[in-house]
């Protein structure tokens, strides 16, 4: 038996070489040039084949013994347009073929992966994908992806705590339990990393974000009813390298130091790369100006040696490996090790618990990723394999330092002072997410009319948190599992009209039945430069903790905490969007609009309860209400003017109201409005490229009013209430000039600039211990000024 099936292996090998050996000695070269300069690491591929080679360093390429007939080239590459060439092979023959390609402006028809879970080019895709590059981000000066993302349509990035400066994410005017955050298109960003995992993850570590606003995302599962943000790490798609130093003046008070490294590498045969990042922060405290009340009710305006912005000092590294085997075939494997310190409260060089007030996080994160993919049937199929997990360790401090005037006697006051330094608030958080899933597509090219992509898939997700602070009696032991099943249909009818189709199972271990989600949308092309799209998808948020409910505030002199309701219950949403993309291009200039309009309502929406108060502070229950609408217009407009001037901007209008009035501190009128959600902003970016070399930028994000509560710092003196913030605005500025050194064939840019010029900052933060920290509105930063150098590639 095992001789004949050494036979049988021998004569498959055999055959295999064999078919592999046959030569035609048809060849094709050429070259590839951008603006008569030649482009390395271009991939050519013969179209519905898995035959294929990049350029070299200097822009040439060769095919050997490819099939006689007529066949496609296409050569194509990040941030180009990519182009395709019929040719007529004959064996025994070489012939020269050469591309000229254009560089892709604007990301008007990048090819995108998030909307549809398969690649497509942005154009041709029913689900509207906006993307954000490092371009961009480098453009606003961006640290981390919390800073770059404000500058997304009906995207806003707000700060949520005084002492901590923990950063939430909402979309389309949802908070941030409502989005999902991918890494590499998986969701190992878990409730718990939500919290200040945005701050944690370096710009340089990024590629290109893309984000799905609304439910075009359904099928990426629970959390994903606002939208889908997916963070896509460097890419190995040539060698080169990246060295920046940032040192940053935060008015005049507090430092804020940078250094960021990348360097990315090719094995001669293209067949392998690595692309590595690393990042080293450290950042002073920060105390701004607040309202001390005093005892006689009267306020003053100081500062009082508690901080806005918490001391940081975080270290990242990681990287992207990638390996191609063959055209057909690929393996990627990611990995990134983040450390963040973060302190903020009472500005003292000792232990948190000595402080009267403080919060003390110290986070160490792993996470990675690895994906199979192989193509086969002349490309008409791939299958995919995936699996991704993170492990967190954290150890935390939330507390407040017994204070005499809290005490009727002095002998209470030591009882409670002895109880503090011998058992102190200290927390330990443990976390991990695991996630593994395949995924099948198929293309069908005479499906009745038309060709129809067809995407079936199964993924496995679990998320496993322990979260403890003694002393308060405060714990979170969350386990949740969830098994899902998708399937997609995308039937592009014709060149003008496509159908994209979906439904989702999932079945949550919180939740007793399998939850379907179904998802359609419609695309139809008018010409080359105008797309209506329609969106209809429903979503649910499982019965769980999210990033925002494990974060303890201080108030009124003590910490609020918030716990789950034993009958808490899936929230469940409808989401329509409907939008119209306009872009025209002539040889000097592009420019163009989206519009799009968006609705929806949320069944059994989840909101805060106020349940009174016990000896630590307030307490509140997260349990589901009666409904929620969000609805309104994001209008994106972008232009370019002969690579010499380019506008990008967006700005919403939208409304999000309670179907009923819900209570959100004990004793003030139940209101319908959403906390902390303004019915309008946007943002704008005018960059500059006027001469080789020289870049400047000016960008500006609006917010308008937001309807805020707050708890007061003294009951006795003033009552809780009700506020209403101003609106505001934030300009930044930069510019920067790179010197090349051909010797090197590299260049130094020396870059500055200014963020927030006109130095709009909250003004109405409460001073000292007492203070209420989730009573925040303003920008993340006041006017901070900077200088850097980088060194890289040209």
């Amino acid at each position: 038996m095992k001789e004949t099936v050494y036979v049988a292996i021998a004569a498959l090998w055999l055959s295999i070489n064999s078919l592999y050996a046959q030569k035609t000695d048809s060849n094709v070269f050429g070259d590839v040039q951008s603006n008569g300069v030649h482009v390395p690491f271009v991939t050519i591929a013969v179209k519905g084949t898995t035959i294929g080679t990049t350029t070299d360093e200097t822009g040439h390429y060769m095919l050997t013994n490819l099939p006689a007939g007529r066949q496609t080239l296409v050569a194509q590459s990040v941030g180009y347009k990519s182009q395709e060439k019929v040719v007529e092979i004959e064996a025994g023959r070489s012939i020269e073929i050469n591309f000229k390609i254009e560089e892709e402006i604007m990301h008007l028809d990048d090819v995108v992966v998030t909307g549809t879970r398969t690649f497509k080019r942005r154009t041709e895709t029913p689900i509207v994908v906006n993307v954000l590059d490092a371009k961009s981000l480098d453009a606003v000066q961006a640290c981390n992806i919390s800073e770059g993302l404000r500058f997304q349509p009906g995207l806003r990035v707000e700060t949520d705590c005084q002492t901590c400066s923990y950063t939430q994410l909402r979309m389309n005017g949802l908070g941030g339990g409502y989005s999902q955050i991918l890494i590499n298109g998986r969701p190992v960003f878990s409730p718990l990393i939500g919290l200040y995992g945005m701050e944690q993850i370096p710009a340089n570590m990024v590629e290109r974000i893309e984000v799905v606003r609304g439910g075009g995302s359904a099928l990426y599962g629970s959390s994903a009813i606002g939208g889908t943000v997916n963070v896509i790490t460097q890419i190995p798609t040539r060698s080169d390298y990246e060295v920046s130093f940032t040192t940053n003046s935060i008015n005049g008070a507090a430092i804020d130091n940078v250094l960021t490294a990348n360097t990315t590498m090719l094995s001669r045969n293209k067949k392998a790369g690595v692309s590595l990042f690393a990042n080293r922060r450290v950042r002073d405290f920060y105390d701004h100006p607040g309202i001390t009340l005093k005892n006689d009710g009267t306020t003053v305006i100081e500062k009082d040696n508690f901080s806005e912005l918490p001391a940081l000092e975080s270290n990242s590294f990681g990287g992207n490996l990638i390996f191609t085997p063959t055209h057909g075939q690929k393996l990627e494997v990611n990995f990134s090790s983040l450390y963040e310190y973060r302190y903020g409260g009472e500005m003292i060089k000792k232990e948190a618990h000595l402080a009267k007030q403080s919060e003390e996080r110290t986070h160490n994160i792993l996470m990675g990723g690895l994906d199979y993919q192989i193509n086969f049937n002349n490309d008409n199929s791939s299958f995919i394999s995936y699996f991704a997990g993170q492990k967190t360790k954290r150890n935390h401090y939330t507390g407040l330092y017994p204070a005499p005037d809290d005490f009727d006697t002095p002998e209470e006051f030591a009882e409670a002072e002895a109880q503090h330094l011998k058992n102190p608030p200290y927390g330990y958080t443990s976390n991990h997410t695991l996630q593994a899933g395949v995924q099948f597509n198929h293309r069908l090219t005479n499906f009745i009319k038309g060709t129809n992509v067809l995407t079936v898939g199964t993924e496995y997700l679990l998320d496993d948190i322990l979260d403890s602070i003694p002393h308060y009696q405060y714990g979170v032991d969350q386990t949740t599992k969830n098994a899902a099943a998708f399937l997609q249909s995308d039937w592009k009818l014709s060149n003008t009209f496509t159908v994209l189709t979906g439904v989702r199972a999932d079945k949550h271990n919180l939740v007793n039945h399998v939850i379907l989600s179904p998802r359609v949308s419609m695309l139809y092309r008018l010409k080359n430069y105008t797309q209506f799209r329609l969106t209809w998808g429903t979503g649910f948020r499982a019965p769980q903790a999210f990033d925002t409910d494990m974060h303890i505030a201080f108030a009124g002199g003590g910490v609020s905490r918030i716990s789950l309701d034993p009958n808490l219950k899936e929230e469940r949403s409808n989401s329509f969007s409907g939008s119209v993309n306009y872009d025209k291009a002539t040889e000097n200039y592009i420019y163009g609009f989206t519009l799009e309009g968006f609705y929806t309502k949320l069944n059994d929406a989840f909101h805060l309860q106020p349940v009174g108060k016990d000896e630590y502070g307030e307490q509140f229950e997260k349990q589901n209400g009666p409904g929620a609408t969000v609805k309104g217009v994001t209008l994106e407009l972008r232009a370019n003017y002969n690579k010499k001037v380019q506008l990008e901007s967006g700005f919403t209008w939208q409304k999000s109201l309670h179907s009923e009035a819900v209570e959100n501190i004990e004793g003030l009128e139940a209101k319908r409005e959403f906390l902390r959600t303004p019915n309008d902003y946007g943002y704008v970016i005018l960059s500059f490229f006027p001469v080789k070399n020289l870049n400047a930028s000016v960008s500006s994000v609006y917010t308008g009013k937001m309807f805020l509560a707050k708890f007061s710092p003294n009951i006795a003196l003033r009552p809780n209430e009700y506020r209403t913030s101003p609106s505001f605005t934030e300009f930044s500025a930069k510019v920067g000039y790179t010197f090349e050194l051909p010797f090197f064939d590299s260049g130094l840019e020396i870059f500055g600039g200014v963020k927030n010029i006109g130095n709009f900052y909250q003004n109405d933060f409460d001073n000292y211990r007492n203070r209420d920290s989730n009573y925040v509105w303003g920008p993340g930063l006041p006017r901070t000024f900077y200088v850097g150098l980088k060194v890289m590639a040209l």
